[in-house]
């Protein structure tokens, strides 16, 4: 964790964290580490923080319009303690369900480059292999979708991306994909509330719970 704190291996991004935190003296504004059960079978990768979000608030997807759709299935699915997700310091736990990101550092408009999503990746590496509980990973869109092949060392051609799809994976894991549920996809319809709750209907029947 505290590595993870400290990183600074993507110029670009240490460099624009550097000047949030002149611009906002209150923010995180530094790697967002992951948020949950340490013992989950539920593995949630998002793309990177939000600039007001989780950069602001040191937790994944919390704070801003994209945690809105996502916390909400989450405490109806029983994965969550209460269905909003508003600081750090909310008192929200998760169960059997941990979050992360892709890129653990802001990017500039939202938009990682490849070598920062490659340079990242040993995090998200890191933690599958720490997780032999997990059983199930869900990707939030494209890039966390190439970004757990990548980490579990596989070939990006290996498995296509698509809303509800799923994806059988090395020791016995499955890969769900879902769009991510970002306020342009949630408010222009590409995500609605009934299409997410699909994904997570097929998430309980791989957990069997």
């Amino acid at each position: 964790m505290e590595k993870l704190l400290r990183c600074t291996a993507c110029p670009r991004l240490a460099g624009f964290l550097a000047e949030v935190r002149q611009r906002e003296p209150g923010y995180h504004a530094r790697p967002v580490p992951p948020f949950g059960d340490p013992r989950a079978r539920l593995l949630i990768v998002g793309l990177a923080p939000g600039m007001h979000g989780a950069n602001r608030t040191g937790r994944p997807f919390t704070g801003d319009h994209a945690g809105i759709l996502l916390y909400e299935t989450l405490h109806a699915f029983g994965f969550g303690s209460r269905p909003d997700s508003v600081s750090a310091d909310d008192n929200l736990r998760l169960r059997d369900c941990r979050i992360t990101n892709a890129v653990k550092c802001l990017p500039p408009e939202n938009k990682p480059e490849p070598a920062e999503i490659k340079t990242c990746n040993h995090y998200l590496a890191a933690e599958l292999q720490q997780s032999p509980d997990v059983r199930v990973i869900l990707s939030l869109g494209l890039v966390a979708h190439k970004a757990v092949l990548m980490a579990l060392g596989l070939k990006q051609s290996a498995l296509v991306f698509a809303h509800g799809a799923r994806h059988a994976l090395p020791g016995d894991r499955i890969l769900v994909d879902s769009y991510h549920c970002s306020r342009y996809n949630t408010q222009t319809r590409r995500l609605t509330s009934a299409g997410f709750q699909d994904v997570f209907r097929k998430i309980r029947e791989e957990l069997g719970t």
